[in-house]
């Protein structure tokens, strides 16, 4: 059971059930400025999920490779990963909760070969709160599916999982959780449901590895949704019915289901082998370390499993043509690649990891996503320069440790300071004291911690959503400014050459904020000419309409695309204009926008640039405003 036959299974499962297969996104998402990157495969289908509708029709499925950095330091286990690769599959209003649970334990027990006796499922459990109803349903269609396979299944309520560690199992196979268990949003659990969002109560599927594997001392009794290693969560079905309102919760328009399942977890599951390093999305990684550090894995698994997450996830956001930086996406990446730096040090493994771990990534990737094999020399210099620079960064620290501790003391805050503003590791400015025989302020620890809290809290409100409105919302506003794009993109290109490529944006109600690339500084009689333009067609009262094309024939005909999304056979097309005569530009998107481009000038607004400055090396920011 390989990734490659599992995620071939998986699509051909999907197929004959008539769904379309669609590319995958770009982890970093264009016109979404509620996360830094994209972390789930519903993420890029949010606008179809809302009801807008999508060029490949009702049933969509594909492989998404997703990247989650909120919970970056818990990487180490044997289960957690930063960059996972995402199998999923929607309903846009068409089949729901008997299709989706029916395919999927079907997939796991007769293609997957899984033993039906390993296999739990949970559900939602209802809130009263916000009047949403128990999970009735899908929980006796999972029975009817159990017993259908010759098991008694027992429905248990289990409520949270701190009373499940309570009071256990007994002797149930499907379970009923809270919210904060089995509701799915991108926030989180229910009150966590961003404003505009869909959400909905989900059921996921569990593999059982053995009590061997649960630690009853420190997790209590064993149950599916528990921290131990027993159980791994394997898919996840989440059945959208809702969108969070001011009030509350309303119906969608249409019920839609979002599945997804971890690609390593699958594997791992199959295998029966409850380390995903050891599936061979990983394993070559670790082995090449091992055999490089001399060390055996087994002795010390945490510093190999971050190398091998942390350089896999850099790898993947170079193929998206992300460039480490001090800024957002950039500022993620740099810190994957240190991390693993770090512990490559500690294993005692001198050769660049650009140069030994880049390769085995492509080799594992290049038949499933070929973008790897075209880029292979690329991603190895990206990732290579960073390298260097770190080196450099490790000399300018121990320059700024030696400032910092004149006083022959070491602070907890001089030692986030030296961690996060200069990148110098903790652990070294740790062997640098005890070197120096410089002495540790009281609770220097405990210090550092509580200001690394506070800055993971200040990262992590970035990563689910630190930008008041958002796209996602289809406020009014943000619908305007999300067209407001679409018209200063072709006036850059119009402006500064053809060359000039989207490279990333962020609209909210307020602004929008548009990443292009440019190797200069735009100046301010090109800005004066931008606004012109925009403007221009603001006053031109221009129709806007959309049409699903055939995605070859759109390019060809010069329609616009984003920078790294991957296109189906067929696409949304927006245009600004008459799409068969005088038109102002064409672009591939999802929606939505205005009917005519003078709704943008209500109440007397006007398009204004309000900021133009360099985002990272070849690329320009722009924010614009309409007032």
């Amino acid at each position: 059971m390989t990734s490659k036959f599992i995620r071939q299974a998986y699509l051909r499962h999907m197929q004959k059930r008539d769904h379309a297969l669609i590319g995958r996104a770009s982890l970093v998402l264009q016109n979404d400025p509620t996360t830094l990157f994209t972390g789930s495969g519903m993420q890029p289908l949010l606008p179809y999920l809302l009801g807008e509708s999508h060029p490949q029709g009702q049933r969509l499925a594909n492989s998404q490779i997703c990247l989650r950095t909120q919970d970056i330091d818990e990487v180490g286990d044997n289960s957690h990963t930063t960059c996972f690769e995402m199998l999923g599959n929607w309903s846009l209003g068409d089949y729901f909760k008997k299709d989706q649970l029916t395919w999927f334990f079907n997939f796991l027990v007769d293609d997957l070969k899984l033993d039906v006796n390993r296999l739990y499922v949970t559900c939602f459990r209802g809130d009263d709160k916000y009047s949403l109803k128990k999970d009735f349903t899908s929980a006796h269609i999972l029975q009817g599916l159990y017993q259908a396979r010759g098991l008694e299944a027992k429905i248990v309520d289990l409520i949270s999982a701190d009373q499940a560690s309570q009071s256990g199992m007994q002797d149930g196979r499907i379970f009923y959780y809270n919210d904060d268990e089995n509701w799915w949003s991108r926030g989180g659990g229910i009150d966590k449901t961003p404003l505009g969002d869909p959400a909905g109560g989900d059921c996921e599927f569990f593999f059982d590895f053995g009590n061997e594997y649960h630690n009853q001392d420190k997790y209590g009794l064993p149950h599916p949704a528990s921290d131990s290693g027993r159980f791994l969560e394997i898919g996840n079905s989440v059945f959208m019915e809702y969108q969070k309102t001011e009030t509350g919760f309303q119906s969608l328009k249409s019920k839609n289901v979002d599945f997804g399942g971890g690609l390593e977890r699958l594997v791992a599951a199959s295998l029966n082998q409850p380390d995903i390093f050891k599936t061979d999305l990983l394993l070559p990684m670790i082995e090449k370390l091992s055999y490089l550090s001399q060390l055996d894995y087994a002795n010390q698994p945490t510093s190999f499993r971050i190398i091998a997450d942390h350089w896999r996830a850099a790898t993947w956001l170079a193929l998206d043509g992300v460039i480490p930086s001090n800024k957002e996406q950039g500022y993620v990446m740099r810190r994957l690649i240190r991390r693993a730096q770090l512990q490559a040090s500690k294993l005692g493994v001198k050769i660049s990891l650009s140069d030994i771990l880049t390769p085995l990534i492509c080799q594992v990737y290049t038949e499933a996503y070929p973008e790897f094999e075209k880029q292979h020399t690329g991603l190895i210099e990206v990732l290579k320069k960073e390298e260097q620079v770190f080196q450099r960064t490790l000399k300018a620290g121990l320059r700024q440790f030696e400032k910092l501790t004149q006083k022959k003391l070491l602070t907890g805050q001089s030692l986030f300071v030296l961690y996060d503003t200069y990148g110098f590791p903790k652990e070294l400015s740790l062997e640098e004291a005890h070197r120096q025989d410089i002495t540790l302020e009281d609770n220097l620890l405990d210090k550092f911690n509580q200001l690394m809290i506070q800055q993971r809290q200040r990262s992590q409100t970035i990563e689910i959503g630190s930008y008041k409105g958002g796209l996602a919302d289809h406020q009014p506003m943000t619908i305007k400014y999300h067209t407001a794009t679409h018209l200063m993109y072709k006036a850059l290109k119009l402006t500064l050459g053809s060359e000039v490529t989207q490279r990333g944006s962020n609209i909210t109600t307020e602004r929008l904020r548009f990443d292009f690339s440019h190797k200069t500084k735009v100046t301010p009689e090109q800005i004066a000419q931008i606004e012109d333009t925009v403007n221009q067609q603001i006053e031109a009262d221009w129709k806007i309409t959309w049409e699903i094309v055939d995605t070859q024939k759109a390019l060809a005909e010069g329609v616009l695309g984003a920078f790294g999304d991957k296109y189906g056979d067929k696409v949304k097309v927006y245009t600004v204009g008459d799409p068969q005569g005088k038109h102002y530009s064409r672009e591939i998107c999802g929606g939505p926008h205005v009917q005519r481009t003078s709704q943008l000038s209500e109440d007397g607004r006007r398009f204004k640039i309000i900021k133009e400055e360099s985002s990272s090396a070849g690329v320009r920011r722009i924010k614009a405003v309409l007032k």
